[in-house]
C-alpha cells in the first residue's frame, strides 16, 4: 500500500512481458495459481497478473473467458484452503506470519481485517475480494474466527466470480475501446489522458494511506468477533 505508483506501473508492465512470453495456456494457469495462492494468504500480485491476463485477452492473445475461469476457480480454492489453515492455526498463525511479513500481517493490517469481519460479518468475506488487505486475510482471518464454513464457501464463490469475472471482462472491453480509439488519437491528447490517470491515482493512493494509517479501535476479545 505504500509503494510509489511508478513501481506498481513497473510492476505490471513486467508482468505482461513476461505473460506475452509464455504459451496461452500458461497464461490461464499462471492466473489460477497466483491468485489461488494470494488468495490462501501468500503475499502476491493478484490483481495485477489478472489485468495484464485480461489486457492480452483484448489483443486476441487469450480467451477472456477462460481467464475468467481460471481466475475464479484460483480465488474460491485459494480462499478454502485459507480458511482451512486460519482454522487450524488461530491467532498462533498470525503471529508467526507478522513476524515474518510485518508488512502484510502486521498487528495493524490484522487488526483492521478483524474490525471489518467484527463490523459486516460474511459480507466481509464477499466484499474483501475487492480489497487488497483483505484478498490476503479474508480465508484464513474467517477460519480463525470460526465462520461457519457455509456462509463462508457462498460469499466465497459469488465474491470470487464477480471479482475475477468483472474484471476481467471489464478491462477486456476498456482495452478493446483503447485499442480502436487511439489509433486516432492525437500524443497531446494521450498525455493529458495518462497525466490525468497518473493524477487520480495518486490521489486515491493517498487517502488510502491516510485511511490505513489512522489509528484502529480497541482490539475485540477473543470470541468476540461475530461470524454472522
Amino acid at each position: 500500500m505504500g509503494r510509489p505508483f511508478i513501481g506498481e506501473q513497473g510492476e505490471r508492465m513486467h508482468i505482461e512481458e513476461l505473460l506475452q512470453a509464455i504459451p496461452q495456456e500458461w497464461i490461464y494457469a499462471l492466473v489460477g495459481v497466483v491468485i489461488g495462492l494470494e488468495s490462501l494468504g501468500i503475499p502476491l500480485p493478484g490483481e495485477i497478473v489478472l489485468v495484464s491476463a485480461s489486457l492480452l485477452s483484448a489483443q486476441g492473445m487469450a480467451d477472456p473467458l477462460i481467464v475468467a475461469i481460471c481466475a475464479s476457480a484460483g480465488a474460491i480454492i485459494g480462499d478454502s484452503i485459507g480458511y482451512l489453515i486460519g482454522r487450524k492455526g488461530g491467532q498462533p498463525l498470525f503471529d508467526r506470519l507478522a513476524r515474518r511479513f510485518p508488512k502484510h500481517f502486521g498487528p495493524r493490517h490484522v487488526a483492521k481485517a478483524r474490525a471489518a469481519f467484527d463490523r459486516w460479518g460474511v459480507w466481509a468475506v464477499f466484499f474483501g475480494r475487492f480489497v487488497a488487505l483483505l484478498r490476503i486475510l479474508a480465508g484464513p482471518l474467517a477460519g480463525a474466527l470460526h465462520m461457519p464454513y457455509w456462509r463462508f464457501l457462498v460469499a466465497n464463490v459469488l465474491g470470487g466470480i464477480l471479482w475475477a469475472g468483472g474484471t476481467t471482462f471489464a478491462i477486456y472491453a476498456l482495452g478493446r475501446v483503447a485499442e480502436q480509439w487511439l489509433k486516432g488519437f492525437s500524443w497531446v491528447g494521450l498525455a493529458v489522458a495518462v497525466l490525468f490517470g497518473i493524477g487520480t491515482t495518486i490521489v486515491l493512493k493517498r487517502r488510502a494511506a491516510r485511511a490505513a494509517a489512522e489509528p484502529v479501535g480497541e482490539k475485540p476479545a477473543a470470541g468476540a468477533v461475530s461470524a454472522r
